[in-house]
């Protein structure tokens, strides 16, 4: 059984308390031509939840949901929590249970939909960004939403990008430019892709367990989990997950 995760600061921490930026446009949903909400089914706030858009320095917006901290008495010592999703995933899959739970402890939560996800807006190009693209768009919502350091929590594809970002840190050339990328309070990987990437799983995969490698690429290589729902469900959620709540998600 996995130890349980603990978060807290220093108790030595100067840093400032934690604060939400104010920003000078209002939130709102995006649309797509058609004038309509970019998931089929958009995913219902929960309560204490906000949906805002932050706007990139390419003109494109990121959805975030935030959930502020309904237990204020940590004090200033808990840092914002920033979380990162997986592929083919958005910000609602940290809403569901993530955001009630850590907000419940003296956290402000703050879930990202990368480019192309969930809410967000979707570049032109033909793929909505690069491993050091998506990192940096992370970075510029801590860069100019957040007053203090937050922790990263990054899942799946979501852990390599926050493995990234970290990397670059020290990175002179992003201290030249915008202060890109901001300090952290720390980090977190959740069942991460390593460094290296998948080709060493994937290989093994492949050998020891063959049908449900091909069931796996004809999910995700080739994009199946978008027109069958039996192969969706296998793919991402608990054989014991109702139908519905798979459409919905």
């Amino acid at each position: 059984m996995a130890a349980p995760l603990s978060l807290c600061a220093h108790p030595l921490s100067t840093r400032a308390p934690f604060r939400l930026r104010a920003s000078s446009s209002k939130p709102r949903a995006v649309v797509d031509g058609a004038g309509v909400p970019k998931m089929e089914v958009r995913y219902g706030l929960r309560p204490g939840q906000n949906r805002l858009l932050h706007e990139l320095s390419s003109g494109l917006s990121m959805e975030v949901i935030a959930q502020e901290s309904a237990d204020k008495s940590g004090g200033d010592l808990n840092p914002p929590l920033v979380f990162v999703h997986g592929s083919y995933h958005a910000a609602w899959c940290w809403a569901e249970h993530w955001l009630p739970f850590f907000s419940s402890r003296g956290f402000d939560c703050f879930a990202v939909s990368l480019l192309g996800q969930g809410e967000s807006d979707a570049p032109s190009a033909p793929v909505a960004g690069s491993l050091q693209t998506l990192a940096a768009d992370v970075a510029d919502f801590i860069d100019k939403k957040l007053s203090s350091p937050p922790v990263l929590l990054g899942h799946s594809f979501g852990g390599l990008i926050v493995q990234y970002y970290i990397t670059n840190i020290k990175d002179e050339q992003y201290r030249e430019r915008d202060g890109l990328f901001p300090d952290l309070a720390g980090a977190v990987l959740v069942c991460s892709v390593p460094p290296s990437g998948n080709s060493g799983i994937v290989w093994r995969y492949l050998f020891t367990k063959p049908i449900a490698a091909f069931k796996v690429t004809r999910s995700l290589a080739a994009k199946g989990f978008q027109t069958s729902l039996p192969l969706c469900k296998e793919t991402f959620f608990s054989a014991a997950m109702e139908d519905h709540l798979v459409q919905r998600n």
